[in-house]
């Protein structure tokens, strides 16, 4: 064997060229490796002829990477491939090396010349708060909540004596109660998360410090760090596969965690690290720098490079176990810590925790601007008629002197911050905490969900956050692919004559299977081994059954079909798979995988036949494989008519084709492709190129008329009957038909130069009636099963004055009118959970935001300021020129605010219970005890012996006693009450009756049900059948056949008609 001595170019090495790669497509066969001279099936970047003594000896790899060697002492090849990854910014990591990654060229600024190292330890936080950052972070929290900071604002302006009309503590008692129920809701969340952090990191694993394995707490792994996982074990890192106890290290992990599939995915260690640490002595022995991309949210993305004994391995996302993951069907595997803690994909994902809101938040923030500038422009108002109404009353009058000597237009500025303290009512700081509350409980409700409760796993509902229930009703699609997926075809045929047949595999076509059988049609057999060569499936043997792993159910479900047909997939390891051909067996040598993406839309593997040829095989989309066809491929035309057949069907079809590939060609390019597998700047592209390279001039002579899935159209079509939103008087139109249409018109418009900017009347569907579109692929769009009411009762402004007694003021929004609205969004129903499901059409006002929006505020303020009206001047008139019944006047401002305060009282409950359409016990209890507790807590405050203890601040001595004696002021406050209601009452029974909503809806329509007689009645006479059950033919034949299933409209009352025509 003749060694070829490269010549180092030092120049070049002094003064390196950007546009230097580390292959050559010059270089000549003889130059090239020879695959007989390598120790291991791998290609490498060198040539092994190098002696001995020009290799890196094992001590030189403990040094440092910026230290280099000598250009003699590794091959030339080597040692451009080092620069290139020494000179990219990246990852890099030692193996069984803590120390490594604490150099100081690893390390970052944090505050000012404070430095830690870019590594992250492998605890996590997910929690907002500690003890000394609680308060001031959540309190920040709160105050960008505009209330509360109008509130904290208005408590200022309050404790200025000049402009202070109100007491301090009517501010200050609410704001507390507000911001600490909301403190308490987010410290239990803050300590729920806290809880969850302390018992992820104090997870233990087995990592391997000393030379064995010891038992260690996950948060207190390092980058570098070797580990041992366990079936059914967490990962608690992301980790580069070494080996496992299944053969080729091969590894099965359930990802739900990251992605919410429950099929398992496989992951597969490399080669070398497979065959040389499976020992605990050997991985303690194990030193290879890792280089890899920077910590990154891409759960599809890999790129590294592992450096091990002089020689580079690349590495990608097949090769990683990803923190979030379980192992599963795996006893053991090892594993090196590349990412740990919050630099690990899964917590790059999750981000930093921040506040989130929702859109009810976001709308109560604006609603109380538009509050707020309305309350600006009425004081302001008021200020400017106090201004002019001291100009020319209020100085004149000598009674009304106060001592000081300020200007007219100084006084309205002080009436303004006076008349706004006043006014703060208007400002709705009690609607924040009853939504906190209700959210609360929603999520209580969440948990304790029995039918959300899955017995067979032990696994109720949690609610994981209290501040987004209300999302989950506002759902207006949920996007789904594989439609195909919901459909089967059942085809008997006896596969008996194959004992490794799948037993669940049913087919109907017995020519086909004769034809395999014979063996006379060579592109048929040749069809079915391409099935069972190109893929990305494992194999189990379990209890003597092949059982696979796939990674698509499509692909699953290929590899079995050529199962059954004779060509059985059998076993796999890194560079061969073996399959049973019929009657013998044969094992082909892996040369390279191309594997399939998103973009490529097809997979391709280059295989060594047993006899030495070298041939690719390619399955992929239609679309993408004719582009890819040699242009003298025989079959070329007629496979052009095939696929034009199918799509007008609207059928996605499968392609599979293959090409012969010489020794020589395959040395390019595999040289090519390793050194790109190991590139650590875009390597995906540099691939790509090289499979775009491979992957040209395909011959198609393997099938005359491709292989196609089930139509997605087709079952669309079939879906959409089967749930009635297709219905037999509908126009269905398909994808195919509208694109011809809109390509119509866009020419028909670039032809009329007036057209163009004028836009067309005529009706894109011009045929009469309900039309439907079904496009291939398409969205399923559903109603979420969900409570659709986040309902909150429209609050009535208030315009409260000075009259009211202070503590009145102060306890209202608190005592007297807080827990009706908190049940009322807690266990109100407008119908049960059956009629939800049954009617869909219910959770459209939660979504289209029906409920609460800017008209239904703008009625409620309109509807609050008539209330106020009506509770103010209509005891203002009852009490002008009235004599009590002992002859006393009970005209005075006291006796006023005691039956203004009542009536409003009064108003406020009775408004919710005509909001109330579930009543329980509970509900009649909250609506009857506030107004109970207002009327003792009013005596309480009024008596003389609280006025003995609190002389200056219960000043109502007698008050309400002397005026609720009075049988006028009671018919006062019925006459107030009455005259608020009776509108309301009024409008919703014109609603109800004239325009229905959907609850409206479907409750009319189950008090209808309940009236309606049973159609049969005991005792009566009817004919009754001979059999238990219908008899009559079912719908297998018509499942089986793959027409739509559609069924015919129902004769039904015309009441029922029209509840479900919404």
């Amino acid at each position: 064997m003749s060694a070829r001595v490269r010549a180092a170019s030092q120049g070049s090495l002094e003064e390196p060229d950007d546009e230097v790669v580390p292959y050559s497509d010059d270089e000549t066969d003889d130059e090239l490796q020879s695959e007989d001279d390598l120790d291991h099936d791998e290609v490498v970047p060198y040539s092994d002829d190098e002696t001995d003594d020009e290799l890196q000896s094992e001590d030189d790899l403990d040094r440092r990477e910026d230290q280099l060697p000598e250009p003699e002492t590794i091959p030339y090849l080597f040692y451009v491939l080092i620069v290139i990854l020494l000179s990219e910014p990246g990852w890099s990591i030692r193996a069984n090396d803590r120390e490594y990654c604490n150099q100081p060229q690893f390390k970052k600024k944090v505050f000012l010349c404070i430095k830690k190292s870019k590594y992250s330890g492998n605890a996590i936080k997910t929690y907002k708060y500690n003890v000394f950052t609680f308060l001031p972070l959540n309190l920040y929290e709160q105050f960008k909540r505009v209330a509360n900071l109008y509130f904290l604002c208005l408590l200022i302006l309050q404790i200025i004596p000049q402009i202070s009309t109100l007491p301090w503590y009517t501010t200050l008692v609410p704001l507390v109660l507000v911001l600490g129920i909301t403190a308490i809701k987010d410290l239990v969340d803050d300590l729920a998360r806290h809880r969850m952090d302390k018992e992820i990191n104090n997870r233990r694993c087995d990592v391997l410090l000393n030379g064995r394995f010891e038992k260690t707490r996950w948060m207190n792994l390092q980058v570098g760090d070797v580990v041992r996982l366990k079936k059914n074990d967490f990962i608690p890192a992301d980790i580069l596969l070494l080996s496992s106890s299944n053969p080729n290290s091969l590894c099965y992990v359930e990802t739900a965690e990251l992605d919410g599939e429950t099929n398992l995915k496989f992951k597969m260690g490399l080669k070398v690290t497979d065959e040389r640490l499976q020992e605990e002595n050997q991985l303690a022995r194990f030193n290879a720098l890792i280089m890899c991309e920077e910590p990154n949210n891409r759960l599809d993305k890999f790129v590294g490079t592992m450096i091990w004994d002089a020689q580079s391995y690349p590495l990608d996302l097949d090769n990683m176990l990803l923190r979030g993951c379980k192992i599963r069907n795996t006893d053991e595997c090892h594993g090196l810590v590349i990412f740990a803690g919050n630099d690990t994909k899964i917590m790059r994902n999750g981000g930093k925790t921040r506040f989130k809101r929702t859109l009810i938040d976001k709308l109560m923030n604006y609603m109380v601007y538009t509050i707020f500038v309305l309350l600006v422009l009425l004081c302001a108002g008021l200020a400017i008629g106090h201004t002019y109404w001291y100009e020319s009353i209020g100085s004149k009058a000598w009674y009304l002197y106060d001592g000081l000597n300020y200007s007219s237009s100084y006084r309205g500025f002080l009436s303004f911050w006076g008349y706004i303290i006043i006014l703060n009512t208007m400002v709705p700081i009690s609607l924040y905490v009853s939504v906190e509350v209700i959210r609360l409980g929603q999520s209580k409700f969440i948990n304790w969900d029995l039918q959300m409760y899955y017995a067979d796993k032990d696994t109720p509902a949690k609610a994981r956050t209290t501040t987004l229930n209300e999302q989950l009703g506002q759902i207006e699609y949920i996007f789904s692919d594989k439609t195909g997926t919901l459909t089967q075809n059942i085809m008997p045929v006896d596969f008996s004559w194959n004992e490794n047949a799948d037993k669940k595999f049913e087919f109907e076509d017995h020519f086909l299977v004769s034809c395999i059988r014979s063996k006379k049609d060579p592109q048929v057999l040749e069809f079915f081994k391409l099935l069972s060569l190109c893929h990305t499936v494992m194999v189990e043997q379990k209890e003597n059954e092949l059982v696979y792993q796939a990674a698509s159910p499509d692909e699953g479900a290929l590899v079995t079909a050529a199962r059954n047909f004779g060509f059985v997939f059998l076993s796999r390891t890194q560079d061969t798979i073996t399959i049973m051909e019929l009657d013998h067996e044969e094992t082909y040598k892996v040369l390279a995988l191309l594997d399939f993406n998103s973009d490529r839309k097809r997979m391709s593997i280059i295989l060594r036949f047993p006899d030495g040829r070298i041939r690719l095989y390619c399955k992929g989309a239609d679309t993408v494989i004719y582009q890819r066809l040699d242009a003298n491929s025989k079959n070329k035309e007629t496979t052009q008519e095939a696929l034009d057949i199918f799509a007008n069907e609207t059928l996605r079809t499968l392609c599979l084709c293959y090409k012969d590939i010489s020794q020589a060609e395959y040395d390019a390019w595999s040289q090519k492709h390793q050194a790109a597998s190991v590139s650590m700047g875009n390597r995906e592209e540099a691939l790509d190129v090289l499979y775009e390279e491979i992957e040209k001039n395909l011959l198609i002579g393997l099938i005359s008329n491709g292989f196609w899935f089930v139509s997605y159209s087709e079952t669309a079509e079939n879906i959409g009957f089967s749930c009635q939103l297709l219905t037999d008087d509908m126009k269905i139109h398909y994808g195919e038909d509208v694109n011809v249409q809109l390509r119509n018109r866009q020419t028909q418009r670039r032809n009329d130069p007036q057209g163009r900017n004028k836009k067309l009347k005529e009706p894109f569907f011009t045929e009469p009636g309900k039309n439907a579109l079904v496009i291939t692929g398409g969205w399923l769009v559903r109603s979420s099963n969900t409570d659709p009411r986040s309902h909150y009762l429209s609050r009535v402004t208030r315009f409260l004055m000075t009259a009211y007694e202070d503590w009145f003021i102060t306890l209202y929004n608190v005592c007297y009118s807080s827990l009706p609205v908190l049940l009322v969004g807690l266990l109100d129903q407008d119908v049960n959970d059956k009629l939800s499901l049954r009617f869909p059409k219910l959770y459209l006002p939660g979504q289209q935001g029906s409920l609460f929006n800017y008209k239904n505020f703008f009625i409620s303020l309109f509807h609050g300021i008539f209330t106020s009206l009506m509770i103010f001047f209509i005891p203002y008139g009852a009490f002008l020129q009235t004599m009590g019944q002992d002859g006393e006047a009970p005209s005075d401002y006291q006796s006023f605010a005691v039956v203004a305060a009542s009536s409003l009282i009064i108003t406020v409950n009775l408004q919710i219970s005509l909001n109330t359409s579930y009543w329980t016990f509970v509900n009649c209890f909250a609506v009857l005890g506030s107004i109970a507790i207002y009327f003792g807590v009013m005596f309480d405050i009024h008596s003389a012996g609280i006025h003995v203890i609190f002389p200056t601040t219960f000043t109502f001595t007698g008050a309400a006693s002397n005026a609720l004696r009075q049988p006028y002021l009671w018919l006062t406050i019925i006459l107030t009450v009455g005259t608020c209601l009776l509108p309301v009452i009024c409008i919703q029974f014109l609603y109800q009756t004239i325009c229905p909503s959907v609850g409206d809806k479907v409750r009319a329509f189950k008090e209808e049900k309940k009236k309606r007689k049973p159609t049969f009645q005991r005792g009566g006479r009817s004919r009754r059948s001979a059999y238990a059950f219908s008899h009559s033919r079912g719908y297998a034949d018509l499942i089986a056949s793959g027409r739509s299933i559609r069924q015919r409209p129902r004769v039904r009352p015309d009441y029922m008609r029209t509840v479900t025509r919404f």
